[in-house]
């Protein structure tokens, strides 16, 4: 799918977000993709399922093109929480592959209305809630990278794998030498200023 101008870009940091967030899955197993790594329960697997959903209302709901499959987890009366986990029946492929039938579905949306076209968000406040698709498409790509981040350090947390991306991983030249001296340091700077 490709778009012009200001829209292709705002598409390729959205998609980049995306990338990022699916590619922190890559090569662990499944109990490392679920696991609760926060006081709070933040997953891996959880991640990507909030994200697709959060993606699904606000690229497609708001401006009257729906996801076509269903979201139980937002019904009236769902559990608490209940996007930002995947149960034992929600493979990884499938978290995975809702996520990615949720990016086709914002794509065509994109692809069909001009970034001042108005959508209306239910869940915000009223006199608030009136927003361009342009509007949305930021806070999208905000919320997908925020949410990457938190998958970049859950990840580092459970195996050490860190980075931007598979082909450019964005940090600092060292061997595990160094990141240790490195880490050291810092907690010897924290322990002086504490």
């Amino acid at each position: 799918m490709e778009f012009e101008g200001l829209k292709s870009d705002l598409h390729r940091y959205l998609q980049a977000g995306r990338e990022a967030l699916l590619w922190k899955l890559d090569g662990l197993s499944e109990y490392d993709c679920r696991r609760p790594m926060t006081p709070t329960g933040t997953n891996l697997l959880g991640l990507v399922k909030h994200v697709a959903s959060v993606e699904a209302g606000y690229l497609g709901d708001v401006f009257g093109r729906p996801f076509a499959e269903p979201l139980p987890w937002f019904d009236e009366g769902a559990e608490p929480n209940a996007d930002m986990w995947a149960t034992a029946d929600e493979s990884r492929e499938h978290i995975v592959g809702l996520y990615r039938r949720v990016w086709a579905n914002s794509d065509s949306t994109l692809e069909a209305l001009d970034l001042d076209t108005l959508g209306r968000v239910p869940w915000w406040p009223e006199g608030h809630n009136d927003v361009t698709l342009h509007r949305l498409l930021l806070h999208m790509i905000a919320e997908t990278h925020r949410h990457a981040g938190h998958a970049d350090i859950i990840r580092e947390t459970i195996d050490g794998s860190a980075g931007l991306c598979p082909d450019n991983d964005n940090l600092a030249e060292g061997d595990a030498a160094w990141w240790a001296e490195y880490t050291n340091r810092l907690e010897a700077v924290a322990r002086v200023t504490r």
